[in-house]
C-alpha cells in the first residue's frame, strides 16, 4: 500500500466531500477545493437545489465512511408516491410491498455540512473555499485557482487529481481542450426547466399534507413534485416546458398567469403555498440535462467522478446515490490495485461506465413515467401486481424500480436490461388480457417471469448478432 500520494480534488460537493474522507481514512494527504464559500457560514441562495432522495446505494457510500447513522437523523422516510389528480383526490402508490424498502428526503446543505465537518476532522485534510479553478495541467496533477474574495491567483500542485466538481466541471473542460488524447463528450438538455417553490409548515409546526410520501401532481406534460423537509416544509418543484406549450416558464409571466395555471393544474396545491407568487417570480428557472463522457482519466494523473463524469436528470433520484457509489466502486479497486493509479483508473472506469450510462437512461424514462403515467389505469394495474409480488414473493420478485433503488449490489446496467423486460412483459400480458382475475398470484408470476425471460433471451440474440 502506498498511501504518501498528495491527492488534490477540486468540488467539494457530496461527491468530492465523501472522496476526501475515503482517501483520508486510507492514509492520503488531501487538499479539497471549492469555489463556493463554506456553505456552514453562508445562507443558501433559495431555489438553487432539487431536494435529494437518499436510498440504498447512497447509504451504502455513507456507511462505507462510517457517517450512515448520523446522515439518517437528517433523514424523512417516504414510503411511496402520493398521487394528485386535479379534483384534488390523491392515493398512495408504494414504492415497494416489502416494508422496509423506502427512500428518504434529505436536506442537499445538511448532508453536506456533515461530510465536510467529518472530513475535516480527519487528520491530512485541507480544504478551501472560494477559490475557482482557472486552469488544470493533467498531466502533472496541479491546478491554478482564483481566490474570489481577494482576486489573488494561487497554484496547488499534487500526485492526482480528481474532478468532483459537478455537471459544470472546470476539469472535464480541460480534458475536452486537449488535443493529447481522444475525448468524447455530449449534453443534452431536456426542453423542460425547474423551478423550486415552498410549503411551508403549519403554524403548529407540523406539515400541511402527509409527511411520509413523495407527492406528484401529474399531468401530462407537465409536473409538480414535493419533499418533506425536517422543520415541518415542503420543498416544492414545478417541471415545465421553456416554450411551445399552453402553459410554459416564457408565458407565465405575470402573477395572474401563474396563479390561473396553478388553479387549472394544482388548485389543492395552490392552496398550501402562500407565496407562490414571490417565490415563482424570485427563484431561478433550473435547466435539466444529461451529460455523458469518456474517457474519465487522463494521464494516469486525472479522475473524473461523480456529476462530472456523469451528470443525470433528477427523475429517478438517484444523482447523489450514483455519486456516491462511485466512490464505493472506487475504493473496491483500490483495494485491490493501490499503488498504481493508472491500472486502477482504467479498472474504474471499465467496471463503471456503463452503470451511469444506464442510470441516466433510466432517469430519463423516469421523467415521462412520472408526469404522464403514474396516473394511467395501466400503469396503476401495473403497480399493484407488482406490489403484490413483492409483498407475497419477495425473494422472488422485485420491480423495475426496487431493483435499482434498493438492490445495491446490483449494478444499474443489470437492472435496467431485467426491469425493462419486467415492466414490458407485464404491461403486455395485462393489455392482451391474459393475466385474468380467475388466476392465482402464483400463476400470474409464472407467466411474467416466463414472458420476461423470452425477452431477455430475444434481447441477447439481438445484441450477439449484431
Amino acid at each position: 500500500m502506498r498511501t504518501n500520494d498528495h491527492i488534490l480534488i477540486i468540488g467539494a460537493g457530496l461527491c468530492g466531500s465523501l472522496l476526501c474522507i475515503r482517501l483520508a481514512q486510507r492514509g492520503y494527504k488531501v487538499t479539497m477545493v471549492e469555489k463556493r464559500p463554506d456553505l456552514r457560514k453562508v445562507t443558501q441562495d433559495a431555489g438553487r437545489s432539487i431536494n435529494l432522495a437518499l436510498s440504498d446505494r447512497g447509504l451504502k457510500g455513507l456507511r462505507l465512511a462510517g457517517v450512515e447513522e448520523e446522515a439518517k437523523k437528517l433523514c424523512i422516510p417516504m414510503h411511496g408516491r402520493m398521487i394528485h389528480d386535479k379534483e384534488g383526490n390523491k392515493f398512495l402508490s408504494p414504492y415497494s410491498g416489502r416494508a422496509d424498502e423506502y427512500i428518504n428526503s434529505i436536506s442537499r446543505p445538511g448532508l453536506n455540512m456533515l461530510l465536510l465537518d467529518t472530513a475535516e476532522n480527519l487528520p491530512g485534510v485541507e480544504i478551501i473555499f472560494d477559490h475557482g479553478c482557472e486552469k488544470v495541467d493533467l498531466k502533472n496533477a496541479s491546478a491554478t485557482f482564483k481566490n474570489s474574495v481577494s482576486g489573488e491567483r494561487v497554484k496547488i500542485e499534487a500526485d492526482i487529481l480528481f474532478g468532483t466538481d459537478g455537471a459544470g466541471s472546470a476539469v472535464r473542460k480541460s480534458m475536452f481542450l486537449n488535443k493529447e488524447f481522444l475525448f468524447s463528450f455530449s449534453q443534452e438538455w431536456l426542453t423542460h426547466g425547474y423551478k423550486e417553490i415552498t410549503i411551508p409548515a403549519a403554524k403548529d409546526g407540523g406539515y400541511r399534507t402527509d409527511a411520509n410520501a413523495l407527492h406528484i401532481w401529474p399531468r401530462g406534460e407537465d409536473m409538480l413534485i414535493a419533499l418533506p423537509n425536517l422543520d415541518g416544509s415542503f420543498t416544492v418543484t414545478l417541471f415545465l416546458p421553456y416554450s411551445n406549450s399552453d402553459y410554459c416558464f416564457d408565458n407565465l409571466s405575470s402573477p395572474e398567469m401563474v396563479k390561473r395555471y396553478f388553479e387549472a393544474e394544482y388548485p389543492d396545491a395552490l392552496s398550501l403555498m402562500p407565496d407562490l407568487d414571490k417565490e415563482f417570480f424570485d427563484n431561478p428557472t433550473g435547466p435539466l440535462g444529461t451529460i455523458k463522457c469518456s474517457p474519465w482519466s487522463s494521464f494516469g494523473k486525472t479522475l473524473l467522478m461523480g456529476d462530472a463524469a456523469h451528470a443525470i436528470v433528477p427523475f429517478y433520484g438517484q444523482g447523489m446515490n450514483a455519486s456516491f457509489e462511485d466512490v464505493v466502486v472506487f475504493d473496491e479497486i483500490l483495494d485491490k490495485v493501490e499503488g498504481d493509479w493508472q491500472q486502477v483508473f482504467a479498472r474504474y472506469e471499465q467496471v463503471r461506465k456503463a452503470d451511469t450510462d444506464a442510470i441516466a437512461d433510466l432517469a430519463l424514462d423516469n421523467f415521462y413515467e412520472m408526469k404522464e403515467h403514474t396516473a394511467s389505469a395501466l400503469f396503476q394495474k401495473k403497480r399493484k401486481l407488482e406490489i403484490a409480488f413483492e409483498t407475497n414473493f419477495s425473494n422472488r420478485y422485485s420491480s423495475k424500480y426496487s431493483l435499482v433503488t434498493f438492490n445495491e449490489d446490483i449494478p444499474y446496467s443489470k437492472a435496467m436490461r431485467l426491469g425493462r423486460a419486467q415492466d414490458k412483459a407485464i404491461l403486455n400480458l395485462l393489455a392482451d388480457e391474459k393475466l385474468t382475475e380467475a388466476m392465482s398470484l402464483e400463476d400470474k408470476l409464472a407467466m411474467v417471469t416466463k414472458e420476461t425471460n423470452e425477452m431477455l433471451q430475444d434481447d441477447a440474440v439481438v445484441k450477439y448478432l449484431k
